[in-house]
């Protein structure tokens, strides 16, 4: 097979999240370890950094992956799901995974596919880190897909764990309280590898605490080491001031993810960098700083804040869960602008009440839906928003909700692209 034949192969031989929801999510580890025993347990030949959490996971991980890039590390990158093309969720040094080890790995792992009908997912976490352990990286990066215990990246014993953060999202599967939706993502903790939390909260900091002493671990809560006391906006990049807890020690870090929900996730990198340096990694302060500062130039990350257009500005996030939405809202309210345009579109299994009614009732909404099953159609999005006094008109799909918006509006107003990985991913820059 082809590059193209393998990629079809892979999409409709096996079960995918993301177009069909909880029917593909395989529960328990199984698969994932006889998938990798018969690749020689790739996972084995590299170190790594296991990333969990409800949102921010993905900002997370491209920044580490950027930091330890620019300290000289080879660094592979795990991360899904992809906004355009499959590669990105594979990546080593920011570049992603060659067209001819996809085809060749699929061509050798086709056999124990027959076999074990394993997910779409389990079968790209097998084949990132058998590529990992061929290009034999000094660290890779994991990002979990969902959950934690049962995620197929955990058969890994990393040097450090972190949690973003837990909020509302994948409750079918990962239960409908923060109690426990945090025991799924502690799942993560291994005995004697530190773990850093991005955030404390009353309801699940007992439970990492409770986990990591289960497992002899470490803990450090980030925003309880440092906090971002200033931000400033300068084009495309934000620097954040970053004062240590209980001192007037203060420094300054500049990242190209203009979002200010980034200013959470820049303290957990800082926190997650100081714990690899006592474990002995080698990261300059100033090599931090730099890593930071080309977050996305070094690693390709899309779909945060993103800019796409000037006059109007058009920007594309992939926040597509309450906590998701709370924090575009807030990035919104120090926003400039003179009318404001929201093209949204969703997936069925999301707590959709929730995340409309965070949603500001002055904007112009453009209802579309992605091409996935999983997405709910445009004409029950706008009937749900409008109960929510949210109005708006129904598009087939994100590209034709684009075109009239930009019927309408002028060079002074801001459009918002959100609400669904999938929706961003759709999105035909070259119609822009």
């Amino acid at each position: 097979m082809n590059y193209p034949d393998t990629l079809t192969y892979l999409f409709s031989r096996l079960p995918m999240y993301s177009r069909i929801g909880a029917a593909a999510y395989k529960p328990d580890l199984t698969n994932t370890e006889a998938l990798l025993e018969s690749l020689d347990n790739p996972e084995h030949r590299f170190k790594a950094i296991h990333i969990a959490g409800t949102n921010g996971k993905g900002s997370v991980s491209h920044m580490l992956a950027a930091v330890l890039q620019s300290a000289g590390y080879r660094t592979g990158l795990y991360t899904s799901p992809h906004l355009y093309d499959f590669r990105e969720r594979i990546k080593v040094d920011g570049e992603v995974i060659s067209q001819d080890f996809v085809v060749e790995f699929t061509a050798h792992i086709a056999p124990q596919i027959e076999k074990l009908n394993p997910s779409f997912f389990e079968i790209t976490v097998a084949m990132a880190f058998d590529y990992f352990a061929n290009q034999e990286v000094d660290i890779a990066v994991i990002e979990t897909g969902l959950g934690g215990r049962l995620d197929s990246t955990n058969v890994i014993q990393p040097d450090i764990s972190i949690i973003t953060n837990i909020g509302y999202d994948h409750m079918n599967i990962l239960g409908d309280t923060l109690e426990l939706i945090a025991t799924e993502k502690a799942g993560i903790i291994k005995r004697g590898a530190p773990v850093v939390v991005g955030e404390f909260h009353e309801a699940t900091g007992p439970i990492f605490v409770r986990k990591s002493r289960e497992k002899k671990a470490e803990i450090s809560f980030a925003d309880r080491e440092r906090s971002a006391t200033n931000w400033s906006f300068e084009g495309n990049d934000m620097t954040v001031e970053v004062t240590l807890r209980g001192t007037d020690i203060k420094d300054y870090y500049t990242v190209d993810l203009p979002g200010l929900y980034q200013t959470k996730n820049i303290l957990t990198v800082i926190e997650a960098v100081h714990q690899l340096r006592k474990l002995g990694w080698k990261i300059e302060e100033n090599t931090l700083k730099e890593g930071l500062k080309k977050a996305r130039v070094l690693t390709g990350l899309h779909g945060r804040w993103e800019k796409l257009h000037e006059h109007p500005t058009i920007i594309a996030d992939v926040a597509h869960n309450e906590d998701g939405i709370k924090q575009i809202v807030r990035q919104l309210e120090i926003s400039t602008y003179h009318h404001l345009h929201i093209v949204l579109g969703m997936v069925k299994d999301k707590d959709i009440t929730s995340v409309l009614q965070q949603l500001p009732g002055h904007a112009q909404y453009y209802f579309a839906q992605a091409a996935i099953p999983r997405a709910l159609p445009s004409e029950e999005l706008k009937a749900q928003a409008l109960a929510e006094g949210l109005h708006g008109e129904a598009y087939p799909d994100v590209n034709a909700a684009l075109q009239a918006v930009l019927t309408h509006a002028v060079k002074d107003d801001l459009i918002l692209v959100c609400g669904s990985v999938f929706l961003v991913g759709e999105i035909d820059k070259a119609k822009l």
